[in-house]
């Protein structure tokens, strides 16, 4: 089959979250099983920082947006190791700018009028470059237009006909919505601004566009897509979401394994596999203890943590559970990696200027230090409110640092709590929080300590059994892969039948 994918993110080209790991690696993977994937994404800034060539072609065209005509040249790449083309669409007025989505101010006010711009633009350069379309992938709330476009056969591009739409939500959180006037920056008929279409509560929606107009829908977990259904974690959408339903998956993200694999990962000081998992994490402690000034004890465990500081993520409960810890005296070390939300930053440095002993804190992101600390903690604490994936428990259970999750979305879908009836089954890997509270995530994170301090061959167990399982791309590429087979079968079906009215979409 040949997919499109549009995608305003994709590694090593730019990147602000796992929408560009995804859309890095599932590419690639699909192309090793047989298939002609393409990537279109905008040329932002970013994209030059990646160290891989981009080439300029002779592809150039002109769009209407309102009451202006707009300008675009396509520029050419490939994804690392593979013969995968990327083409991004050069527009430096809209995509020339040091971020991708906005600044410390915002987001960009024009966003929809960038976002509009790409999703056609996307349309001309699939027509221009005479790709045979299967399938158009499209990826989160600023490429939600396209289904509605192929959908409504805008601007008669003639492939349109044939390809298939998937709108793959990586975050329901965000939606991509405008004032209603912006409706005229899209091109499409105001008969689709109404409540089955484009328009949510008096306002422009673009991923409810994407998630009314596409063929099928997919999120990154199984979970996850029975919780977007809900009023509680839906976002508004959930009435869209539980009326598509028959057409939502969930897919787990896959892991990259030339990257994230502790027996060859160039970044630690030890390597090690499932079988010599304590002397390699061992090691490990002992030189990222030395990287952050922290005593070298050997029987008391590490707590790694990694990420964005907001709410979403259990910061809260995570610095209130820090510091009754720590105030207690309980003998832990917690190190942690991450940058986010100011009163966190503040929360942080108090706490480990107070206790440099016991808390190493670096606020920022390293891609190196990130590898470090899941090989070198023993628990790995992931307490989010909600998950739509999540990757870091993926990285956690491969590098044997047991994870403490709230059991959420893709959390609940990859950690398997301790129990004595999992632990009889063989299939414990972690710990879930019985409720979502500072008790809970407390009661949770002792139950992993009081395992790692007294029962070694229990959590011997628990590290061996993560370390062992297969959270590759292979298994998320097959998945895809009977997903674009299913859509394609469905819009040809729908080929065969009468033409819908514009109320019917």
């Amino acid at each position: 089959m040949e997919v499109v994918f549009l995608t305003t993110e994709a590694v090593p080209f730019a990147k602000t979250g796992g929408l560009a790991d995804v859309c890095g690696a599932l590419p690639t993977r699909l192309a090793n099983r047989g298939h002609r994937p393409v990537v279109i994404m905008p040329a932002f800034q970013q994209i030059y920082n990646a160290g891989l060539p981009i080439e300029t072609t002779d592809i150039s065209f002109a769009i209407p947006i309102n009451d202006k005509i707009v300008g675009a040249r396509l520029l050419r790449s490939r994804l690392p190791d593979s013969e995968v083309p990327v083409y991004f669409i050069d527009q430096p007025e809209y995509f020339g700018r040091p971020a991708l989505y906005g600044d410390a101010a915002g987001d960009y006010v024009d966003n929809c009028e960038r976002f509009a711009f790409f999703c056609r633009a996307a349309l001309h350069a699939i027509t221009r470059l005479d790709l045979k379309v299967d399938i158009v992938h499209c990826n989160d709330w600023q490429t939600g237009l396209v289904p509605a476009y192929i959908r409504t056969s805008f601007e008669n591009h003639p492939w349109m006909a044939a390809a298939a739409t998937v709108m793959t939500v990586h975050n329901l959180a965000y939606q991509g919505q405008f004032w209603h006037w912006d409706m005229l920056l899209t091109g499409l008929g105001w008969e689709h601004f109404n409540s089955a279409g484009m328009e949510f509560y008096g306002h422009l929606n673009l991923l409810k566009t994407g998630l009314v107009f596409a063929d099928s829908l997919s999120t990154v977990s199984p979970q996850y897509a029975k919780e977007i259904q809900t009023a509680e974690h839906g976002c508004g959408l959930d009435g869209v979401l539980r009326a598509r339903s028959a057409n939502l998956v969930g897919i787990i993200n896959g892991v990259d394994g030339a990257i994230w694999n502790p027996a060859t990962d160039p970044h630690l000081s030890q390597n090690y596999n499932a079988d010599s998992y304590r002397e390699g994490k061992a090691a490990n402690r002992t030189s990222l203890r030395a990287e952050f000034g922290l005593p070298d004890d050997p029987n008391v465990p590490l707590i790694g943590l990694i990420g964005r500081l907001a709410d979403q993520k259990g910061w809260d409960l995570v610095i209130e559970a820090m510091r009754q810890e720590l105030q207690k005296g309980t003998p832990m070390q917690w190190v942690v990696l991450g940058t986010g939300d100011p009163r966190y930053h503040d929360a942080l440095q108090e706490l480990a200027n107070a206790h440099p002993d016991r808390l190493g804190l670096r606020l920022g992101f390293s891609n190196p230090l990130a590898h470090k600390i899941e090989a070198a903690s023993d628990i790995f604490l992931m307490p989010s409110r909600y998950e739509p994936c999540g990757l870091n428990q993926l990285y956690s259970l491969l590098y044997g640092a047991v994870p403490v999750v709230n059991p959420t979305g893709g959390l609940a879908d990859t950690v398997v709590d301790t129990t004595a009836e999992t632990l009889a089954a063989g299939t414990a890997t972690g710990f879930h929080m019985r409720e979502y509270s500072v008790n809970g995530l407390l009661d949770a994170l002792q139950r992993a300590a009081l395992v790692r301090w007294d029962n070694q061959p229990t959590w011997d167990q628990i590290v061996r059994r993560g370390m062992r399982q297969d959270w590759s791309w292979r298994k998320s590429a097959a998945q895809y892969e009977h997903l674009y087979s299913e859509t394609w079968l469905r819009k040809a079906a729908r080929r065969a039948a009468p033409a819908p009215r514009p109320s019917d979409f």
